[in-house]
């Protein structure tokens, strides 16, 4: 768990595009964008480019958006963190497998962009072992065609046993508009780009579009979270398996209960019970106005 883990938490946007791609906003301008929204950290994602930068205030963490065929021969697309080059020549990989071999062999972490809104199936996941995990939230795909969202996806790969990683991000391509909705909160060692790689690589982050995780810990077989003010708190996990916890008094808790309440009677602190058989699990907290934060 990052709770526990010395270091520093940083608000990171690990999903956003320029100019030197296909967005709206120069380099300097994104850059200053997310200083002035109050980000800790950036990676500058545009397609097949490798986009630097520097800022007093943001740490800038070197990335790209590689792009690669489907076994079904649609398209995805894997984004590369912490690579200091490019592959030569810059065209589509066969497979993204092979894409992500390529990130990791140069020294970077690989993860999928939006599985939903690309079509794909567990499979697609699955086929590629160098893959750390997922975005299981892109802003700008449920903005823009309500398809962002891909918690079910994440969770039918886990349901066959890879552990993915989950990542929330803007992807952000008109800024003002399609950002500051999401982001990733690393626990890092220091400020650092290596140190956010790092911790990217080990799931050492948690992803949210706004509520805050305090702390996710097992306690005792059961699993204790404390969060921001929530209506609901979750734990996910085998098929059927899982456990709820809820603000409303006329909801039913399901194998957990509310540890603490805060002064509106949202749920600030709870505890899940999950069966005694289970292979992982994942807590999701739901704030009032419906946004989501995700744990690993």
């Amino acid at each position: 768990m990052p709770f526990d883990r010395p270091g520093t938490w940083l608000r990171c946007q690990l999903h956003a595009h320029t100019t030197r791609s296909d967005g709206e906003a120069t380099v300097e301008g994104l850059v200053e964008h997310y200083a002035r929204a109050r980000f800790d950290a950036l990676a500058i994602t545009d397609h097949w480019e490798l986009t630097r930068a520097e800022h007093a205030e943001l740490v800038l963490v070197p990335a790209s958006e590689l792009s690669a065929r489907t076994a079904l021969g649609g398209e995805a697309d894997v984004l590369a963190y912490g690579i200091e080059r490019l592959p030569e020549p810059r065209e589509e990989f066969p497979s993204i497998a092979e894409a992500a071999r390529w990130i990791v062999e140069a020294g970077g972490v690989a993860f999928l962009a939006h599985p939903y809104w690309s079509g794909l199936v567990p499979d697609d996941y699955l086929g590629a072992p160098d893959l750390a995990g997922l975005e299981v939230y892109n802003a700008g795909s449920e903005l823009n065609h309500g398809n962002g969202l891909s918690a079910v996806h994440w969770d039918d790969i886990l349901h066959r046993g890879a552990r993915p990683f989950g990542l929330a991000t803007d992807d952000s391509h008109y800024p003002g508009f399609d950002s500051r909705l999401a982001w990733t909160t690393v626990r890092a060692a220091e400020r650092s780009a290596a140190a956010i790689v790092d911790a990217l690589r080990s799931g050492a982050f948690y992803a949210s579009n706004g509520p805050v995780l305090e702390d996710v810990r097992v306690v005792d077989g059961g699993v204790v979270v404390r969060s921001s003010p929530a209506r609901t708190v979750l734990l996910r996990s085998g098929p059927w398996d899982g456990c709820t916890v809820h603000a409303d008094p006329l909801a039913m808790d399901w194998r957990g209960r509310a540890v603490r309440m805060d002064a509106a009677g949202l749920i600030v602190e709870a505890r899940l019970d999950p069966p005694e058989l289970w292979g992982w699990g994942r807590v999701e907290v739901i704030a009032p106005d419906g946004s989501r934060a995700w744990s690993n």
